[in-house]
């Protein structure tokens, strides 16, 4: 594609979406009906062949698979792939309403089986990790034996802060008195969390405006 046409593209569907800070408007809802379109189109094409061809096709018709996946070469077939198969059928049963009802299955075991394989994923990065970080030395000395008084302060920090916010989410006992005032801190901790995530969050919306505007500067560059 000419680099001129695919600039004069590309700032077209950048002003198209622009145009619902003004209001929602046909051009808005074509370039929204368009990215959502070839996105989908794009995610069920990787799925074919990076995820489908290799790890079903591959696997039941080595042979007939031999030009597309590596490795396929003289490998057996693997009928138990089958069994796969099978579900990924009955997962297609959704779009007919007599047969419905067994996409059910298929729906089951994928949701069954990801919670059980993600469970360890999970405890490990979301909850033993994050323990192992909080037990850290208060008291923070160099190899001389000499007190490092910003490593030591950030760690007392650290361990303060995990314990309010822990008291704010202990409910058995009516926050009152000491356990009132480490609760609130708690609030105040959870508050830090929560505006830091979104600052993260609107930092790299900020990147995807930052990216939309150097294209409309390269287009307008073009017109000058």
């Amino acid at each position: 594609m000419d680099v001129t046409l695919q600039l004069w593209i590309d700032a077209a569907l950048t002003l198209m979406i622009l145009s619902f800070l003004y209001r929602d408007n046909p051009f808005y809802k074509f370039a929204e009906h368009l990215f959502v379109g070839v996105s989908a189109a794009y995610l069920m094409a990787i799925g074919f062949w990076d995820h489908l061809v290799p790890n079903l096709l591959g696997k039941l018709f080595p042979s007939l698979m031999s030009g597309v996946v590596p490795g396929a070469v003289g490998r057996s077939p693997d009928y138990y792939y089958i069994i796969p198969a099978v579900f990924g059928l009955l997962l297609l049963t959704r779009l007919i309403d007599r047969w419905a009802w067994l996409s059910r299955w298929a729906l089951a075991f994928i949701v069954g089986g990801s919670a059980g394989f993600n469970l360890p994923r999970f405890l490990d990065s979301d909850f033993i990790i994050q323990v192992q970080s909080t037990m850290v030395p208060l008291v923070v000395l160099d190899p001389a034996g000499n007190l490092l008084w910003g490593a030591s302060f950030s760690h007392i920090v650290l361990v303060l802060g995990v314990i309010c916010g822990l008291v704010y989410f202990f409910f058995s006992v009516e926050h009152k008195g000491i356990l009132g005032h480490v609760s609130r801190a708690g609030i105040w901790v959870l508050m830090v969390t929560f505006g830091a995530a979104f600052g993260y969050t609107v930092m790299a919306r900020i990147s995807l405006l930052t990216g939309r505007m150097e294209a409309l500067g390269a287009w307008l560059a073009t017109m000058f």
